[in-house]
């Protein structure tokens, strides 16, 4: 699959499930605004991942009006196991930049799995996407769409109830969907 296509795809993922079902409420304004900067990368290791996210993170500080990225991998850390490991070296660059408190990295991948949940348990859809992918939020941004919403607690609870209630069929036909249009439209 092309760069276009695995792109196509995280958007839709990011339209229907992300915005779609409200997992995160704070999703919907930016991507409205065009400010959510979609990026693949050809690594194929995880140093060319860290390069990778690096440069993302210097480009978010010199360029302001991209408020969010999205750093889709789909060459590496396919296995969740060592994509859970890779995040601590994620978060080793960003101390070793001085960025903590500046930016957060989010975590999505393909086979995700919370701790103490079982591999096919439908909660794991709330962090579940087409490609492994390191989310780039800004902290400040962050924090001032906390502070604004009503309930920020009950958002995990009520994304768990949420992909209980649709189930783990329904929410794996849904990221297929993702997939197969992305594929289908030769976009």
């Amino acid at each position: 699959m092309g760069e276009t296509e695995v792109i196509n795809a995280t958007r839709k993922w990011v339209e229907d499930v992300v915005v779609g079902y409200n997992l995160c409420p704070f999703a919907k304004r930016e991507l409205i605004r065009d400010r959510v900067r979609f990026v693949v990368s050809d690594a194929a290791d995880e140093d060319a991942l860290l390069q990778s996210l690096h440069s993302e993170l210097q480009l978010l500080e010199n360029e302001p009006e991209i408020e969010t990225t999205v750093l889709i991998h789909p060459g590496v850390l396919q296995d969740f196991a060592a994509y859970n490991e890779f995040l601590d070296a994620a978060d080793g660059l960003l101390a070793y930049l001085d960025m903590e408190g500046v930016y957060q990295i989010a975590s999505f991948h393909p086979d995700y799995q919370f701790a103490g949940t079982e591999p096919d348990s439908a909660e794991n859809y709330t962090n579940r996407s087409p490609y492994p992918m390191l989310h780039l939020l800004r902290e400040a941004s962050l924090e001032a769409a906390i502070e604004s919403h009503p309930d920020v607690d009950g958002i995990p609870g009520r994304n768990i109830e949420l992909m209980e209630e649709l189930g783990a069929e329904k929410m794996k036909a849904v990221l297929s969907s993702c997939l197969n249009s992305a594929t289908n439209t030769g976009e």
